[in-house]
């Protein structure tokens, strides 16, 4: 315990207080008052405080400036006429009121230090048994350390190379979305905007861990402990804000948080109007990434441009807006919203790359889900994604929307690999990729691969339902039946009501030879036409076979041209071959979405050595 003044610093468990009162001092300026009063009345320089503080790293000397001029407000100081802590101009620091040590029994004064007349002894209060100390070190992880720099806006001390031994925890972080606080409560898009263009530069970094879109805004409107979202996301490091728009003016508020104690690393507010917006969106992605281009994730980063942005700031809002109804939902109506602002972004900006990609993405969506002209819809995003691509090559979104047509659609294998290679090489970070890479070697036979990528893409996004979704589907078509039903459970538990969890379950209970218990599974599922696909063999499994007939009735007369496919499953899986394969091949002619899965379904086991089958396989160009 050492007193100062009416202060007393408790050492053994950090806090300070003044006279019976706690006094409220973040973990940082704590550290440097300690070091301060630990050496009361000697020069400290900021090259000792970054040596003693900053052990394993080295940050700008602005960060020492800063967390002085924070002491002094918490001590009630004036720099000008000090009573704790002088400043010696181009020096350093000292801290000059008597410190009491109570702990070794010593009054220290400073001003007899200086004139080399040294200390006196007083007895102390016994405080009970010394407790072990352990100097608090910063755990600032390269990436968060340049971030503040960064922040700041100073040059960065370069790292020593043999210190930096980051955790692969260290450079994980999740981009929570930010909170619109504007009057009118009216700029939740572009809030939501502003934080998915973060986690689309930061996915840029190879190495860096970053969690989905998906799984970051589950947490929004909810103000849950940050230490429970780092948990449940598996991340180290939090990145937060609020936005506040007055008309053209922008209040844009940013928060580096560590996730295990809460403790703020960084944060700045930018006034700026919306024609800056831009700028303010650099400055923050580049507080958290400049470090990237050090040695944290191997040295050779490149500066990646934002490829979400336009010259036009309206053409940029209506990009965002497009783009919040696109995620929101797949209904008709939001996919209908999205689609009309995207085109009125890009009737305002010809060139605006990522809003063409956008308008690809929805259309691939209006296509795969029966609301649009199946081969019209995909053959419009095909063409809107080369649109983007030609504009803007390094748009990774329009190489993935790119790739989706070419795999539900085109069935042109080697164009779909070249295009998710590149949505690879340009965010090797992000979920999306590792799960459209997955699709793609799911098609081609490659389950282990495909499965590989899809936990990848799960550990990236842990809180999407259809990446669980996807990877209990393929571990049910590898016959690894209980973790299949594992992975759907997840899914359930994040959205009951999420589509194909309970068909799938159905199909897994069905292949375990639990018919009952795979027809009451089905009845649970949202859609129709896959309720009816599963009763349709679920009933069949049961000896049921006039119930059976029912469904597949219902599902021809509703569903007969989307849902091809899944008419040629039911009567595949009632060993009734002939008729299986001529829905497959009606399916073929309308381009149905699901024949891409032919391959690999396990429902179609016992058309495998049919020679129409392998002929239909040729024709998709499928290895057979």
């Amino acid at each position: 315990m050492k007193s100062f003044q009416s202060f007393r610093l408790d050492t053994a468990n950090q806090c300070l207080w003044r006279k019976q009162e706690r006094v409220a001092i973040p973990p940082k300026p704590y550290d440097m008052l300690r070091y301060l009063v630990e050496n009361p009345g000697r020069l400290i320089t900021q090259d000792e405080f970054l040596e003693k503080l900053w052990p394993e790293i080295y940050v700008n000397p602005e960060l020492i400036r800063k967390y002085i001029l924070d002491i002094r407000k918490i001590l009630g100081d004036r720099p000008d006429k000090p009573e704790f802590i002088e400043t010696v101009t181009k020096r350093g620091y000292r801290f000059i009121a008597t410190v009491v040590d109570e702990d070794v029994t010593t009054v220290t004064n400073p001003t007899a230090i200086k004139e080399g007349v040294g200390m006196e002894t007083i007895p102390s209060r016994p405080e009970g048994s010394p407790r072990k100390r352990s100097l608090w070190k910063l755990v600032l992880t390269p990436v968060l350390a340049v971030a503040v720099a960064a922040a700041i806006g100073r040059e960065v001390r370069v790292p020593r190379t043999e210190r930096i031994v980051p955790s692969s925890n260290d450079t994980s972080i999740a981009v929570l979305p930010f909170v619109d606080i504007s009057p009118g409560k009216d700029q939740e898009y572009f809030s939501d905007g502003l934080s998915e263009q973060l986690i689309h530069e930061l996915a840029t970094k190879p190495g860096l861990k970053v969690v989905g879109r998906s799984s970051a805004f589950q947490f929004k409107g909810k103000n849950e402990d940050l230490r429970a979202v780092g948990r449940k996301l598996g991340v180290a490091n939090v990145l937060e804000g609020s936005v506040r728009r007055d008309g053209n003016h922008l209040r844009i508020t940013a928060e580096l948080i560590k996730a295990d104690d809460g403790f703020q690393l960084w944060s700045q507010t930018y006034d700026r109007e919306i024609k800056d917006i831009f700028a303010v969106q650099d400055e923050i992605s580049r507080s958290t990434t400049e470090a990237l281009k050090l040695k944290l994730l191997s040295g050779n980063g490149q500066a990646v441009p934002s490829t979400l942005r336009s010259v036009n700031p309206e053409a940029y809002q209506a990009y965002l807006q497009a783009n919040y109804f696109r995620v929101r939902g797949q209904d008709k109506e939001d996919l209908g919203k999205a689609l009309a602002y995207a085109d009125s972004a890009i009737k305002l900006d010809e060139k605006y790359a990522t809003a063409w990609a956008l308008r690809a993405s929805v259309e691939n969506k209006l296509a795969e889900v029966g609301l649009a002209n199946v081969p019209e819809g995909f053959r419009k995003a095909r063409d809107d994604a080369e649109r983007a691509i030609a504009l803007d090559p390094s748009s990774a979104s329009a190489y993935m929307a790119l790739a989706t047509a070419q795999i539900d659609c085109d069935w042109n294998w080697e164009a779909a690999d070249t295009s998710v290679t590149k949505a690879a090489d340009l965010e090797p970070g992000a979920a999306e990729v590792f799960s459209i890479r997955s699709y793609l070697s799911r098609v081609l036979g490659n389950l282990g691969q495909a499965i590989n990528f899809e936990e990848r893409a799960v550990a990236l996004d842990p809180l999407r339902t259809d990446f669980h979704n996807t990877l209990g589907y393929m571990l049910y078509v590898v016959g690894r039946y209980d973790a299949g039903k594992a992975e759907l459970q997840k899914a359930l538990d994040l959205n009951s009501q999420a589509a194909f969890d309970h068909l799938t379950l159905g199909k897994i209970l069905i292949a375990e030879g639990k018919p009952q218990e795979a027809l009451t599974e089905i009845h649970k599922e949202p859609l129709e036409w896959g309720k009816l696909t599963g009763q349709a063999m679920a009933y069949y499994a049961l000896g049921r076979e006039q119930e059976s007939n029912t469904a597949l009735a219902a599902l021809i007369a509703k569903y007969g041209v989307d849902g091809s496919y899944q008419i040629a499953q039911v009567y595949a899986y009632r060993k009734q071959s002939d008729k299986s394969l001529e829905w497959l091949e009606q399916a073929y002619a309308v381009r149905d979405a699901g024949l891409p899965d032919i391959k690999t379904d396990p429902l179609f086991k016992n058309l495998r050595y049919n020679p129409r089958y392998a002929l239909l396989l040729k024709k998709m160009r499928l290895p057979t």
